[in-house]
């Protein structure tokens, strides 16, 4: 039976010392994170190899920073002052069953695809960096374009054995430890009984939420650590679920005249998917992400040429553009040819009832048809083009921040917001980014994953004015994305991002963030794990 109640016990083996390198080439390269935050310094780095070396250092160091492949957007791997601990070399795959996946928190999910893929099998919450660390996305309870079918991480983790800050470790069972009814945990460690309460906001309810301490009423326990960010403790042993075949997938380009239309599509597509899981149709629309690039996404990759690098039409009249990934079953042997007939013939009644040939009646039916270019499983080399299209407008921001950085000032920084509404309100959040934005003269790209609601609003700022000025923007939008329901901390987590932090405080209030304090002080009484990361140290 569940309780509210468990206990820790020593890690093992015995412990040992561990070496912390304080060299100052070694430390250089861990100072600060994808977020490019500035300032990281550190008292050295470590860089254990067992759950008996991490306890240790989690014994004898005053302050620590676990960190994985450093991939962080908000500065919460950019060292100020810690012991670094790299999870680098804890980088084993434990164990791979019919269904779960049991490794160390420093294996890069790529390395995790390819060896479920030799046992015919996958992990499908990817986000879309792969180098990142298994650790890393269960401290951010990372999600990306495909969560809208698969969840976010917390979905997927079974198991978790957790290193907390004063040595003892806690070994994690989903379904086995739930908050009690009045809100707290009880845990049985060395010291003594400590009471971990839930905190008491209510999160938003929304597929995405990577927005400091998880809380709902009689939780699991393996919860509070998924997206806690390395601030309660150390993870050091993970359990995912894991599924049966890869699915081959398609994807289809569809550039479009007007951005109402698009939004229309995706809800239609989200209830075609919809239907064929609830119906477990075998010839049913199934869609795994919809990715959106508004106008201003399409201005950047037209001017950048990578359109034409690409070989991908991007048509003048076009004021938004739709990237589709549609899952079809994984039994599915036809070619190019028997797929391309298919499609030719999908609107005449004796075409074949498939996946594909729905797919196409449903875009002919809403007009776009002829608009839209479809890359079938077979084709990976143009599914990659796609891909890199895509990906080319982040690029295309990135690089004018980092012209104006060198040629206006050093101090010009991305500016950009991570946030997520209930899919019915998401042309309401599209017009609030940019009534905010224009209000102040800012040029500005918008695109993410509208499958789930998630967009990425991204200022392009020329001067440091409109870098304040862009911050000012998100700062208001939070407040409106939160009042439709929504969070403004979808993906990426909060960090060290004053910004982000204080979106955290307009989404739970000064009391909320008093809750997870005294999470944070059951578990970490002395802040000794990544201080200053979600909220002030």
């Amino acid at each position: 039976m569940p309780s509210h109640r468990t206990g820790t016990r020593p890690a093992a083996p015995a412990a040992v010392n561990v070496e912390i390198n304080r060299q100052p080439a070694a430390i250089a390269a861990v100072l600060e994170d994808a977020a490019h935050y500035p300032g990281g310094y550190a008292a050295g780095i470590a860089r254990p190899r067992s759950e008996a070396e991490v306890a240790t250092l989690t014994r004898q160091t005053h302050r620590l920073l676990p960190i994985g492949a450093q991939s962080s957007l908000t500065g919460g791997a950019t060292p100020m002052g810690e012991v670094v601990l790299s999870t680098d070399r804890l980088d084993r795959v434990i164990d791979i069953g019919t269904d779960e996946v049991t490794l160390q928190p420093g294996v890069p999910l790529a390395v995790l695809k390819e060896r479920l893929a030799r046992q015919g099998l996958f992990y499908p919450p990817v986000p879309t960096f792969d180098g990142a660390f298994a650790g890393g996305v269960v401290a951010t309870n990372a999600a990306g374009s495909t969560t809208f079918k698969y969840g976010s991480t917390r979905d997927w983790v079974r198991r978790l054995t957790v290193v907390l800050p004063d040595g003892d470790v806690l070994d994690l069972v989903r379904g086995e430890v739930l908050a009690h009814p009045d809100g707290y945990f009880e845990i049985h460690t060395a010291d003594g009984l400590r009471r971990v309460p839930v905190p008491r906001y209510r999160m938003p309810d929304v597929p995405k939420c990577s927005a400091g301490y998880f809380a709902r009423p009689e939780m699991d326990l393996v919860d509070l650590f998924v997206g806690s960010e390395g601030t309660l403790g150390i993870i050091t042993e993970i359990t995912f679920t894991v599924q049966p075949r890869l699915p081959k997938s398609c994807l289809v380009w569809l550039p479009l005249p007007h951005e109402a239309e698009a939004i229309t599509l995706a809800g239609t597509l989200r209830a075609a998917a919809q239907a064929t899981w609830r119906m477990r149709d075998p010839h049913g629309i199934d869609v795994a992400a919809i990715e959106q690039l508004d106008r201003r996404s399409l201005e950047l990759v037209r001017n950048d040429d990578a359109n034409q690098r690409h070989g991908v039409s991007v048509p003048d009249d076009a004021e938004v553009a739709l990237l589709v990934q549609v899952d079809l079953p994984s039994d599915t042997t036809f070619g190019s040819d028997e797929a391309y007939a298919q499609i030719s013939k999908s609107l005449d009644s004796g075409a074949p009832d498939t996946p594909l040939v729905r797919l196409c009646r449903l875009f002919a039916k809403v007009g776009v048809l002829e608009r839209a270019e479809i890359a079938l499983p077979s084709e990976l080399q143009r599914q990659a083009q796609l891909f890199a299209l895509r990906e080319a407008v982040p690029e295309a921001v990135n690089r004018r921040v980092g012209e104006a950085k060198r040629a206006v000032d050093s101090a010009i920084e991305k500016t950009a917001a991570d946030m997520i509404v209930p899919f019915p309100r998401l042309a309401e959040s599209l017009d609030i980014f940019r009534e905010a934005f224009d209000r102040r003269g800012l040029d500005y790209a918008i695109w993410g994953h509208i499958s789930d609601g998630n967009v990425h609003p991204n200022v392009i700022p020329r001067t440091l004015g409109e870098v304040q000025r862009g911050w000012e923007s998100i700062l208001d939008c939070g407040h409106k994305i939160v009042s439709l329901g929504g969070c403004p901390l979808a993906e990426h987590g909060v960090g060290r991002n004053r910004v982000k932090q204080e979106l955290l405080r307009q989404l739970y209030g000064k009391e909320g963030i008093a809750d997870m304090r005294c999470v944070k002080a059951a578990l970490d009484p002395e802040g000794k794990l990544s201080p200053g990361v979600l909220f002030s140290a």
